[in-house]
């Protein structure tokens, strides 16, 4: 082999085992949402249950808000303000017959994950949260995340800008 495809050959495979350790270690960034700075946090889907929602027409969304250990012991405890590093996760799905029981209606296609993260410094200018909106694992873009702030704050300032009522 010459030199010249020698240090060819070797940087390819310099590279491809970089890349591989990196995703290895877990070093591949994970997607953020833009102004904000969320992410989707790892085992969300393992969490434990702050109250099931249905959304009327026109969105006709089933959801099930999800909450941390930090936000849940909150929850249980009736504290206001959450304390920081509570997390909320938001799935939505289309409502869908079922095709096994008439009267049910059962989770369709997935539509957004929505996230909450409590951290009075770094999101103070929003009430102390911040927020994140995925669709398919990819934030939206950063109109639809200027809008997140505006909604809590006009309507849930009261109860720290969450809008969910523990379901015990």
């Amino acid at each position: 082999m010459k030199p010249v495809h020698y240090a060819a050959a070797l940087a390819i495979v310099a590279a491809a085992l970089g890349l591989g350790w990196a995703s290895h270690c877990g070093q591949t960034p994970r997607p953020v949402s833009p102004i904000y700075g969320v992410a989707l946090p790892e085992g969300y889907r393992d969490w434990p249950l702050v109250a099931p929602a249905e959304e009327a027409a026109p969105l006709d969304e089933l959801r099930v808000v999800v909450g941390n250990p930090v936000a849940m012991r909150a929850y249980r405890d009736g504290v206001l303000p959450f304390p920081d590093g509570s997390v909320l996760v938001k799935r939505a799905w289309k409502r869908q017959a079922s095709p096994d029981f008439a009267t049910a209606t059962i989770p369709g296609h997935a539509t957004t994950v929505q996230v909450m993260v409590k951290d009075a410094k770094r999101y103070a200018a929003t009430g102390g949260w911040g927020y994140g909106r995925f669709v398919d694992g990819q934030p939206v873009d950063e109109a639809q995340h200027r809008t997140c702030a505006a909604c809590h704050t006009s309507r849930v300032k009261q109860r720290d800008y969450v809008f969910t009522h523990y379901a015990p």
